[in-house]
């Protein structure tokens, strides 16, 4: 309790005392410019990596929906509002070197207007923090919008690319995974690891019936122990039927991510701020994620990150061989 109330008061204050930002993305990428971004020395005890190909990714990812104020705040309205003050351009600078301090070297986040200038520059001033990218083209028979995209932001120097979950979720409930594979291969095809997102199971079930050689999936992953996960009525709907949450069935997400032999990013495991990190981190682990992707903010990324070093130090017990 005494580590929530702390953020509370901080951010609070921090949203008083700093400058204005933007109401969207696009502001914030024009906001005045910050101090140089050079990445400071990751700690000695640095969290542990795996890898993507050939890439290699710490454990715990900096998740981009804050960054980009996409909070999934269900019915607080205001709080889209309050994080785009907050979270300013020079602020997602500070977060992004502090991640990299406390030694996450991996960034996953979409192609929101302005997301790919902003990269740009903080690696222009000397930011190393490694870019996972979903484009959010249109996809279509003809592929154009989307391959033209992903050719883009590979000049633009992203390190690995996946498909969309929503659109992942769209095109498996359609019957058209052969588009989902297609969106695979073009980002192959550019030389870069190349993965599918989901937040319905079906995405997953799907692609490896059909074989598709992703090199990663980031799929949906957390429990139902909080006031507002879903009812057991609510479960019996199609995910595409306004689930309003993020794993409609965790149990079958585990089983069948036991048998899947790809890496394996979980994603909304705090199911956007509803569980807290201690649990989320060591549910995600130990049902069988080889990474945890968590959106946080500034002040919250030491306290998240020693965390995750914890279950690690502690063992993590789990059936799911690490990939």
């Amino acid at each position: 309790m005494p580590s929530e109330i702390n953020r509370r008061v901080f951010i609070k204050g921090s949203v008083l005392t700093s400058a204005a930002g933007a109401m969207g993305l696009e502001t914030v990428a024009g906001a005045a410019k910050g101090p140089a971004a050079k990445s400071p020395p990751a700690t000695k005890d640095a969290l542990p990596k795996g890898k993507i190909g050939k890439m290699p990714v710490s454990r715990l990812l900096l998740g981009g929906n804050l960054l980009t104020h996409y909070t999934h705040s269900r019915d607080l309205k205001y709080v889209y509002n309050l994080t785009a003050h907050y979270n300013t351009k020079e602020k997602i600078f500070e977060t992004m070197a502090l991640a990299e301090q406390h030694g996450i070297d991996t960034l996953s986040i979409h192609t929101a207007a302005g997301v790919m200038d902003m990269l740009k520059e903080y690696r222009k001033k000397g930011g190393k923090i490694k870019w996972i990218v979903c484009p959010t083209a249109g996809i279509d028979a003809g592929m154009k919008a989307y391959t033209k995209q992903v050719k883009q932001i590979v000049d633009d120097g992203v390190d690995a690319i996946y498909l969309w979950g929503v659109r992942g979720d769209q095109l498996a409930s359609q019957g058209k995974v052969d588009l989902i594979e297609r969106a695979v291969d073009i980002a192959k095809k550019c030389g870069v690891p190349s993965g599918v997102g989901a937040h319905d199971l079906k995405v997953v079930v799907e692609c490896e019936k059909k074989k598709i050689d992703a090199d990663f999936y980031i799929k949906t992953l957390h429990h139902h122990k909080y006031p507002s996960a879903p009812k057991p009525a609510e479960l019996k709907r199609p995910y595409s039927e306004d689930p309003g949450y993020w794993c409609q069935d965790p149990n079958a997400v585990i089983e069948v991510m036991k048998s899947v032999k790809k890496p394996w990013i979980a994603y909304k495991v705090m199911a956007a701020g509803a569980i807290s990190p201690t649990s989320a981190f060591k549910y995600a682990f130990q049902s069988g994620a080889d990474y945890v992707l968590a959106g946080m903010f500034d002040f919250e990324i030491r306290e998240d990150v020693q965390i995750a070093k914890g279950q690690f130090v502690r063992g993590i017990k789990r059936e799911r061989p690490w990939c």
